[in-house]
């Protein structure tokens, strides 16, 4: 027996990430009592800037944007009563192509050792018991989700720590629900070209591979108003859109791919701690 509280661990690329993935588990252990950690490895600096500025265009500063990014994600941290929040404060990377990828001290430029060896040791220190954060595409191919992925799996091998591990994804079923809704509230939208359409169509999985799914209807409300929290980029977190009670309606279960394991709990799961308690 030990006095260690249970400990869930979420790595995510950028303020606001929290929010968007991980929101209802984020919300839900910790009101369980489970110790959860945020580790967020990017500055956030190619955000939006006051008044909805874009990276790269006049008046768009990265280190200001960052610092308004930073009091945005604790404001979120303590909407999700998260317990322990560690920035590895990398430069944000932009999109894949943007030239951020290339500047030198972007997260994307960072070796994978490195930022491993980081990470490995905030692992370490809190031991967590289950660890979450993307699939190596990084969900939608985020250079910064990718790195995230690479890192933490790469700090998991520098350790002797054996957690249950998870990836964040959406069920094939849920995106097809979510185009839907976002031509509900676009009835303007333009269908996209082939290309993007067939690119969407891969991203998250079929519903019979996801193994894990966690009904967060409880804690909606919190996972709104975290996101909300992440004001300077409210044009691009299309979710806020849909109001409250709408999102409550949709936004209820959070999924993940099991990818490591050690407890024998059996598959499919409702509980990232199953076996575990």
């Amino acid at each position: 027996m030990t006095d260690r509280p249970l400990t869930l661990m979420a790595v995510h690329a950028h303020p606001d990430d929290e929010a968007t993935g991980t929101g209802g588990v984020l919300a839900r252990y910790a009101a369980e009592g489970i110790r959860t950690v945020l580790v967020t490895c990017t500055d956030g600096g190619c955000g939006d800037g006051p008044g909805g500025v874009k990276p790269g265009d006049p008046g768009h500063d990265p280190a200001a944007v960052a610092l308004m990014r930073r009091r945005e994600l604790e404001a979120s941290c303590d909407v999700l009563k998260v317990s322990d929040l560690e920035m590895l404060d990398y430069a944000d990377s932009g999109m894949m192509g943007w030239p951020s990828n290339d500047a030198p001290g972007s997260f994307w430029q960072t070796p994978v050792e490195e930022g491993a060896a980081r990470l490995a040791e905030l692992m370490r220190h809190y031991r967590p018991d289950v660890v979450v954060t993307y699939d190596e595409n990084g969900f939608y191919g985020h250079p910064d989700h990718i790195q995230a992925h690479r890192i933490t799996m790469a700090a998991l091998e520098m350790t002797a720590l054996t957690p249950k591990v998870y990836w964040t994804t959406m069920p094939r079923s849920g995106m097809q629900r979510f185009g839907e809704i976002m031509r509900e509230f676009h009835p303007d939208m333009p269908e996209p070209d082939p290309a993007e359409a067939a690119a969407m169509a891969e991203i998250g999985l079929p519903d019979d591979e996801i193994t894990t799914w966690v009904d967060t209807t409880a804690f909606s409300g919190q996972k709104f108003d975290a996101l909300a929290a992440h004001a300077s980029q409210g044009e691009n977190i299309f979710f806020l859109k849909m109001g409250k009670e709408r999102f409550g309606e949709l936004m209820g279960t959070e999924t993940f791919v099991r990818v490591q394991d050690a407890t024998g709990a059996a598959l499919p799961e409702n509980d990232l701690f199953a076996g575990l308690r």
